[in-house]
């Protein structure tokens, strides 16, 4: 029902068209009537008609007046001009201001309603042109999440242009501005049947309602995807999405101060890792890609983040694993893999990395299997040859390793044409791949010796402050949290905090039988800031008090507890 507002200075026209015309059959509701423009204007404010039915002539405000004024501040209502054949330059005025319909004096009520029906239809038009397009807007809102997914993901998948970056950016009304980016992978740790037969034997039999027993993939992926974008919302750092079944955070910062910057990423990564099994009771691994200054280079970030998921084979799932804490950004951008088959390429190359000789193996035998091997040429297979050794190549490069040394001999590519079988040619390349691997197994764990010894070095010139932590070691290393717990635990057995405690519990010892100080002049020398802390931990390690340990130095035997 279409509101309308009847307007004529002559109170016999109002009531009669009011009388004459069955309005509320025709879809109209006169909501009221005015007897000038003026009083119309008032009535026009308060119900917002969709329809005014006014004469021309009417005093203080006329009808064209009033037209205009409706033009001006409701143009949208539907204005039907009642003239007489002697009005025609009012008519024309009429015409330009955009009048819907006008109506000839005199007039029957049937010309009136022809024309009220006619205004009808436009109204009706407007409406479901309008339902269409509010409609499209809704679906288009509803796709909106789905298009800006498939936008992100192709920008970590490819090169993307900067023209189709910033058409698309505009129309999904995503906000990628930033100084910094990184790319990081979110992805669901998996779990054997049997463990977990093991795990919920433990629980006395009581059904286990954790995502961590379902085998549903999806379900797991879309509540770390729900956690995952809680986190980067509350800290508006960056957009999350999902590609090829893993959560991928696209982490966005304008600081300039790197360090800082890259701090404050990982820690929102561990936040994320640790909401993960909190919440969930599940662990996911979360690998951390480089920095990037450019948007359109952001798949470089994305590939060194599937790099880093490679790692958790050396150093274990449920953590967050950066890209520069394991391999050196200088020399991965130094040596780019192959083109020529860039999955085969990246499956033999993480294998020399972090895989075993076995994997070796199995990956040197898959890229000589397949009928196609059959079909090529002695020259194609030579030359297929030289493309995998020279790829081998390219990571001895990487990793400082002379090329002498892994093939025995500086005629590198000669050696090919001596092979007399496929059979001879993937043993041959097996062995080269396991010298390279077992060198660059040898350089990490120099490099994880290497580490653990300075960290070492800056504990025993540290350890009496009381402010020490692993976070100063590890500013003071320049490495990440994580990696250094990892590799610490993993090289001394025990964790830092365990070794800061022996080391201190130690010291304490040496001064206790080499000194006259006081218990708590002996706790503050060796970093403690609380003397009754200090007694207690010395007592829980070595079953007796420090004033003990003194009276009966020479004489007991004190064993750890």
């Amino acid at each position: 029902m279409y509101k309308l507002i009847l307007v004529d200075d002559e109170e016999d026209v109002r009531e009669g068209l009011l009388d004459e015309i069955a309005w509320k059959e025709h879809g109209f509701d006169v909501v009221d009537k005015a007897e000038n423009g003026r009083e119309a204007t008032e009535l026009i404010e308060r119900y917002h008609p969709d329809v005014v039915v006014t004469d021309i002539h009417m005093p203080f405000m006329n009808g064209l007046e009033l037209a205009e004024w409706i033009r001006n501040h409701y143009p949208h209502t539907k204005i039907i001009i009642l003239t007489g054949f002697d009005e025609f330059e009012y008519a024309q005025k009429a015409i330009k201001m955009q009048i819907d319909e006008y109506v000839l004096k005199p007039f029957s009520s049937k010309e009136l309603v022809d024309v009220l029906l006619k205004v009808k239809d436009k109204l009706d038009e407007e409406i479901a042109e309008q339902d269409n397009l509010d409609h499209l807007l809704q679906h288009y809102r509803e796709s909106l999440p789905i298009m800006r997914g498939k936008f992100l993901s192709s920008l970590i998948s490819r090169r993307v242009s900067i023209a189709e970056i910033n058409e698309k950016v505009l129309s999904y009304e995503l906000n990628l501005s930033a100084s910094v980016y990184m790319v990081s992978i979110v992805r669901v740790d998996y779990f054997h049947a049997e463990l977990q037969q093991k795990e919920s034997s433990h629980m006395n039999g009581a059904p286990s309602e954790s995502l961590k027993d379902t085998n549903d993939r999806q379900l797991q992926l879309f509540a770390v995807l729900n956690i995952t974008n809680e986190i980067c919302l509350k800290h508006q750092i960056g957009e999350v999405f999902l590609h090829n079944d893993d959560v991928v955070l696209l982490l966005m910062n304008q600081d300039q101060d790197a360090e800082k910057m890259i701090q404050r990423m990982l820690e929102i990564l561990e936040e994320v890792r640790q909401n993960v099994e909190k919440y969930l009771k599940l662990t996911v691994t979360i690998g951390a890609g480089t920095m990037t200054s450019f948007l359109g280079g952001v798949n470089l970030s994305y590939n060194d983040a599937l790099q880093a998921l490679d790692y958790r084979l050396l150093l274990g799932n449920n953590r967050v694993i950066w890209i520069d804490d394991v391999e050196s950004r200088a020399d991965r951008f130094k040596n780019e893999p192959l083109h020529y088959d860039e999955l085969k390429q990246q499956m033999l190359i993480r294998c020399i990395k972090v895989g075993t000789a076995q994997e070796v193996g199995a990956t040197v035998k898959s890229l000589f299997a397949g009928e196609e091997m059959n079909q090529l040429t002695v020259k194609d297979c030579q030359v297929y040859v030289l493309e995998i050794i020279t790829s081998i190549m390219k990571v001895a490069k990487e990793f400082r390793m002379e090329l002498d040394e892994i093939f025995g001999t500086n005629e590198y590519f000669s050696e090919i044409t001596k092979f007399n079988n496929l059979n001879e040619v993937k043993l041959w390349i097996t062995g080269i791949c396991v010298k390279l691997m077992n060198h660059i197994s040898k350089g990490r764990q120099s490099n994880y010796n290497q580490l653990v010894e300075d960290a070492k070095s800056y504990i025993a010139i540290h350890y009496h402050e009381n402010d020490i932590s692993i976070n100063k070691v590890c500013k003071h290393l320049h490495i990440s949290t994580g990696y250094f717990s990892s590799v610490f635990k993993k090289e001394m057995k025990m964790t830092f905090v365990n070794y800061l405690m022996q080391l201190r519990m130690e010291s304490a010892k040496d001064h206790l039988r080499s000194s006259d100080l006081k218990s708590f002049e002996i706790a503050e020398k060796v970093g403690f800031i609380d003397p009754n802390y200090f007694s207690f931990c010395f007592r829980k390690r070595f079953g007796i008090s420090p004033k003990e340990y003194r009276n009966n130095v020479g004489g007991a035997v004190i064993s750890e507890h």
